[in-house]
């Protein structure tokens, strides 16, 4: 079972201006990165102008009067917040004017938010279509004649179809809460842009009841570690469900054990060094070149730690039936099976339901959240192709690279790696005063 993230869309809900208390009620698991963004200078810039601008939009008339009759600026006028004011004067923005009118500070707010809002871009993840967010904010040709005015009377006309009732550039649509959740959002946004959202495991997680398994699982042994067939399992898929659980559960397994055939894929290698919990990486050479012995040291050395660790308990990340023959010989043992949907057949889960071994799916965790291990490992194997890069297509060696390291990728998202890594490749000087090519992450 799986639920929706609100990753995105709580991001979203803070740039345009949304009030803090209903973003907390909103989406209350997302407390930790609306706290990071709180600390973003960038999005908070945006949204101050942004809760700056939809006040204007819904007191156009009200606030041009106060100006005009009554010579007031927006500082001495309620429903602006005072304090974001001052707070962008004291990084440097221009805010209040003398002798304006609302059309005038219409055109700086939207000027300013043009100017700044691509500065958010690294808030989103890499696979999210930048121009689609970008496009909610930025208003273009602003400055010709009627463009802004237009935009007020279709805001005004509509704005029970804005998110919260907050402005933001788009064409509206009666399609309830387009700030759900990341699935709804995707779909829309992409919809307007005549393109499709595919990967659902970007904006899916595991359910609340499967995480409390595993964090029961864990709670109740006495010494837990989690051993991996890196032949049947996906490096990416695990470290989803590493980011995917609460941080100080995790302090309590004592290692992670990857049991490797030199076949398999090498983002692997990189999976240390994007855990606090200890990794030992145990390469098991073959006898005979078609025959895999990872199963057997996977078995030898459970069967160790449980008898000289002192370690009662598994978490066994595994697709392949041969893990029973783990199980079967270390019956003592506590067991947590972790597999793959498309890997695993029916009769292991059967054999797991009926010994009462909990079990669940490393796909149902979210993906969104391992580029970070993804970049390691693509642009690892990209530095090996530098050295013959001449007269390689740019598109085609970077489907090499996803091919190499195994990393699972839609056209568009090899598209944008392509786009941001590969054909931007430059060509510098290193300590040495040699040319090198270095890629501009």
């Amino acid at each position: 079972m799986t639920v929706d993230t609100k990753e995105i869309v709580s991001t979203i809900a803070y740039l345009i201006g949304v009030r803090k208390d209903v973003i907390e009620h909103s989406y209350p698991t997302c407390a930790e990165s609306v706290m990071r963004l709180c600390d973003n200078k960038e999005a908070t810039i945006i949204r101050y102008l942004c809760k700056l601008r939809t006040a204007l939009m819904r007191n156009f008339k009200r606030t041009d009067n106060a100006m005009h009759y009554d010579l007031k600026n927006l500082t001495s006028l309620e429903w602006y917040d005072h304090e974001n004011i001052k707070q962008l004067e004291k990084w440097g923005f221009q805010i209040i004017h003398v002798n304006y009118r609302s059309d005038r500070y219409m055109q700086d707010f939207t000027r300013l938010i043009n100017e700044n809002i691509d500065k958010c871009s690294s808030l989103f993840h890499d696979w999210v279509n930048w121009d689609y967010i970008r496009s909610l904010f930025f208003v273009p040709k602003y400055n010709k004649p009627d463009v802004l005015q237009k935009e007020w009377v279709k805001y005004m006309d509509k704005i029970d179809c804005y998110p919260f009732q907050m402005y933001i550039y788009w064409k509206p649509e009666n399609v309830g809460g387009i700030l759900f959740s990341d699935r709804k959002f995707l779909k829309v946004i992409y919809g307007q842009h005549g393109d499709t959202f595919t990967d659902h495991t970007k904006y899916r997680d595991a359910a609340e009841d499967t995480k409390n398994s595993i964090y029961d699982f864990i709670e109740s042994a006495e010494k837990t570690a989690i051993a991996v067939d890196c032949e049947n399992s996906n490096p990416f898929k695990l470290y989803s469900v590493l980011k995917g659980l609460n941080r100080d559960e995790l302090a309590k397994i004592e290692k992670i054990s990857l049991y490797d055939d030199s076949n398999t894929t090498t983002g692997w290698d990189w999976l240390s060094q994007f855990t606090h919990i200890p990794v030992e990486h145990i390469e098991v050479e073959r006898v005979i070149g078609h025959k895999s012995l990872v199963d057997v040291s996977m078995t030898a050395r459970v069967c160790r730690d449980f008898y000289e660790a002192g370690i009662t308990s598994f978490i066994i990340v595994s697709s392949d039936s041969d893990f029973w023959g783990l199980i079967s010989s270390l019956p003592k043992a506590n067991y947590l099976v972790m597999y793959e949907y498309e890997k695993c057949g029916t009769a292991i889960k059967e054999a797991l339901s009926r010994n009462g071994i909990y079990y669940c799916s490393i796909d149902d965790f979210c993906t969104s959240s391992v580029d970070e291990l993804k970049k390691a490992a693509l642009f690892a194997e990209l530095e090996k192709h530098l050295p013959t890069l001449w007269g390689m297509n740019p598109m085609e060696l970077t489907k090499r690279v996803y091919e190499n390291t195994r990393v699972t990728a839609t056209k568009k998202e090899m598209e944008i790696f392509c786009n941001k890594y590969v054909k931007t490749l430059q060509l510098k000087i290193n300590a040495e005063g040699n040319f090198t090519v270095a890629i501009q992450k």
